[in-house]
């Protein structure tokens, strides 16, 4: 029998990892994670499912590392034939869970999506991603309609001196940029 009941859809729905396979005889599975630290998954004990019939949430009994990597118990699922039914899937969190930052701190998931214009004004693109990499996070910036060119732009994510201005109401960032760089 399944444990995987229908809901209503979440607010806005966050991906924070994927369940990867069964582990185990108990129902436990692997999990992978897209959170900073990565068990920053277990911080949220309501996840959601996307399956083909529709928006599924599901509740964490418990969950911990297991080597390089997370192992969890979903309550309703103590068998690991029932538990491959949500091998595969994404695992959301409705945005509103998220918790409140300071001012001037951002989800990258906020970011995404903003338009990025020069403090000159000159258009660069849209966010279309952000990077982690060793000395800071990377703001990538790809071209739209109306924009300067088509190129994309790597552009470090250092507030003051690239990232001037990050306005969410008006889904806009202002960068200190040389368009033709």
């Amino acid at each position: 029998m399944s444990a995987l009941k229908q809901a209503t859809a979440p607010e806005q729905a966050l991906v924070v990892g994927r369940i990867t396979s069964v582990y185990g005889v108990k129902g436990w599975v692997k999990l992978y994670s897209h959170t900073e630290p990565m068990t920053g998954i277990f911080d949220y004990s309501h996840w959601w499912l996307k399956t083909s019939t529709g928006w599924k949430r599901i509740e964490l009994n418990q969950g911990r590392t297991q080597g390089r990597g997370l192992v969890a118990s979903i309550k309703g699922y103590a068998d690991r034939d029932v538990v491959r039914e949500i091998c595969g899937q994404d695992i959301y969190i409705d945005v509103k869970d998220l918790p409140e930052l300071d001012d001037g701190d951002f989800y990258w998931s906020q970011l995404e999506g903003l338009t990025v214009t020069t403090k000159e004004g000159v258009l660069l693109g849209k966010v279309s991603q952000l990077m982690e990499t060793g000395a800071n996070d990377v703001v990538v910036v790809r071209a739209c309609e109306g924009s300067y060119d088509r190129e994309e732009r790597l552009i470090p994510y250092v507030p003051e001196t690239y990232i001037l201005d990050v306005n969410l109401e008006s889904k806009a960032m202002v960068v200190d940029w040389d368009p033709e760089f």
